[in-house]
């Protein structure tokens, strides 16, 4: 055997999955196949900046904290690693109803990041190889392994590509541009071009960030403090460590003359002359293009956000730009409290290649070549969150894939990682997709609190390494949950203990007996207050975390509303049941519509529920499909 090849076999054994990119999908598709019992390469063209915090230094938000909650409750690791960094918990949406509510977190950057590298490299089944994966070794249209910079080829049974934004990454700041996949990062070359090669079609997109200022340099008098939440609450499900105090963000804003300033360097911005061909985010846009089309607001939120517990530098959230550094500063210091800030260094937009999601099978891999799985913002996603649930979904269906094991594909009912896949796979996306309450219609079956009850099962069934201890957590959970449920079906409250409670928070008092799970029904009525006025409930309750009573008070006020949406639910789940031969010729039922032969062909639905959610596809092309497949 030639010696270069002998020493690459010894350096490089086959793996089951090879991991491309350590970002947050990177991070934990490598985990959780390694929690599969898999042996994973993670591959990244820099081992510093492993979960680096790219953009925005926190966690969670409107459904993305959902989905952080969901990716724990399954086993990842995003929680856990965001619990021990944050220093600072909102929980959002509080005053609406309970499936809208959110939790976020600021994280310390470099601790998160530090923190992710301890988890990966603790596992025995994750090897690390610093180097850029410039090509994918395919034969008969199955991967093999891939291709390095430094002329290694690296065999592996399964390929999950999680590039971020490096492939042909360009940075722009002004009428500046260059090569990059992040600031004083190199972009990744060579692989858009081989999977064009192989017929998957490929496409540009946009994101951005803001500069970064100089805490010692900002008066924060003049801005507005920001508070966590008193009571801090958990990611993880698990019992993560949590800090014992919180940093104030600050609140301050824009006014007509920063938006006059930054309108002079309107003829050198890359998004007004054309240089980029990218669509941005459409709900995070750039501060010149909020002044450019809400022309007739004059002033726009501005969020002062920490890095971290040991460093001054400060995230301003609400101003990403790309125009000249000279204009974006000029701007700064138009803006109360930063009249003598300084940058550490300019906000710039960065545009690269992201391939139509379309083009994937639900498990997320693709159809064009078996084995190869893509996650994150190769896709058209925009988030941390996103990226790291779609890193986790694949990771699992690289293993799957491998045993020849069916994939695990959520349902839109099950998680709301299965209404970003289903979206992205039979919708597609044209600019970067984030996630919404909205977009799930079965959001309050979806809620934060139940990801646990939802997902956990999910995981354990799949044999999901260091589960255990999950498993005995939720079984003690679901047990009082269950308890303390019949409790307040079976028991009652008497006028004389109930009604000063009913009457001070101004509730019509009771008359007769009657069952505690009806008087909490009420909207006002909160159960630990119940608590307070029954004995009996008191005693019931007593022993039972404030997780576990908080779900018993969402189960009862809105059991209505649940068991309508799983009538809903199962009507859809008729559809899901009938399944379409993967090699079905559309083609050749002139029935359909052009458009929905086309796109049906090209997304190769696995169930008539999948086809009627493909964009194009209309009921009456439903109907034609059930009768041709004699339904």
């Amino acid at each position: 055997m030639d010696a270069r090849l002998y020493l690459c076999s010894a350096m490089f054994p086959e793996y089951d999955v090879i991991v491309v990119g350590a970002g947050h999908a990177g991070c934990e598709a490598a985990g959780a196949a390694a929690n599969m019992g898999c042996k994973v390469l993670l591959v990244t063209m820099n081992m510093q900046t492993i979960a680096q915090m790219s953009c925005n230094p926190a966690m969670g938000g409107v459904a993305k904290g959902q989905i952080v909650r969901e990716i724990d409750a399954l086993g990842g690791y995003s929680g856990i690693v965001t619990d021990e960094t944050m220093v600072q918990f909102r929980m959002l949406n509080l005053s609406k109803g309970p499936a809208m509510w959110s939790p976020r977190a600021q994280s310390d950057r470099m601790l998160f990041a530090r923190k992710w590298r301890n988890i990966l490299e603790g596992h025995a089944n994750i090897d690390f190889w610093q180097d850029m994966v410039s090509g994918l070794l395919v034969k008969d249209r199955r991967i093999t392994g891939v291709s390095t910079s430094m002329g290694h080829e690296i065999k592996a049974r399964a390929v999950v590509l999680t590039n971020g934004t490096f492939l042909n990454g360009i940075i722009h700041v002004g009428d500046k541009q260059f090569g990059g996949g992040r600031a004083g990062e190199s972009p990744a070359r060579g692989i858009t071009d081989q999977l064009v090669s192989l017929g998957f079609e490929a496409g540009r997109m946009k994101t951005g960030t803001p500069p970064r200022l100089d805490g010692r340099s900002i008066d924060y008098s003049q801005t507005e403090i920001q508070y966590g939440d008193d009571k801090i609450n958990r990611f993880s499900f698990t019992q993560t460590r949590l800090p014992d105090r919180q940093l104030q963000c600050h609140i301050t804003y824009t006014n007509p003359e920063v938006h006059d300033i930054l309108k002079t360097g309107f003829d050198r911005s890359p998004m007004f002359t054309g240089r980029i061909q990218g669509l941005g985010p459409r709900y995070c846009p750039s501060i010149e293009d909020k002044i450019d089309r809400f022309a007739e607001r004059d002033r726009h939120q501005l969020f002062i956000e920490p890095e971290g517990w040991d460093t001054n530098e400060i995230y301003l959230n609400g101003f990403s730009s790309s125009l000249p550094e000279e204009v974006q500063f000029a701007a700064l210091r138009k803006i109360p409290g930063l009249q003598q800030v300084k940058m550490f260094r300019p906000g710039y937009a960065i545009e690269y290649d992201y391939f139509p999601p379309t083009q994937l099978q639900l498990s997320l891999e693709t159809h064009l070549v078996a084995g190869l799985f893509f996650a994150g913002q190769i896709n058209g996603t925009t988030g941390y969150e996103e990226a790291a649930c779609q890193g986790l979904i694949a990771g699992i269906n690289a293993v799957r894939g491998i045993r020849e094991e069916e994939p695990l594909v959520l349902k839109r009912s099950e998680a709301y990682i299965g209404v970003l896949i289903d979206d992205l796979v039979n919708k597609g996306t044209e600019e970067p997709y984030r996630m919404f309450t909205s977009r799930a219609e079965y959001r309050i079956m979806l809620r934060q609190d139940n990801a646990d009850f939802r997902l956990t099962p999910v995981a354990k069934a799949m044999g999901m390494q260091g589960m255990e201890e999950r498993w005995k957590r939720l079984e003690s959970k679901q047990t009082a949950f269950r308890g303390l449920c019949s409790f307040m079906e079976e028991n009652m409250c008497t006028p004389d203990e109930i009604n000063p409670y009913l009457q001070r928070i101004g509730s019509s008092p009771i008359e007769l007996k009657t069952r505690m799970a009806q008087i909490l029904s009420r909207p006002d009525v909160k159960l630990e207050d119940m608590m307070s006025y029954s004995p009996s409930l008191q005693a019931a309750a007593a022993d039972l975390d404030e997780e576990t009573r908080l779900s018993v008070q969402i189960h009862i006020k809105y059991e209505g509303y649940v068991r309508k949406e799983q009538e809903m639910v199962d009507k859809m789940l008729r559809l899901e049941a009938v399944k379409i031969n993967p090699d079905y010729n559309y083609h050749s039922l002139t029935a359909l519509s052009n458009e929905a032969r086309n796109k049906l062909s090209k997304i190769r639905p696995a169930t008539i529920g999948q086809a009627s959610r493909i964009s194009g596809v209309s009921p009456a092309d439903i109907s034609v499909l059930l009768v041709h497949l004699g339904r």
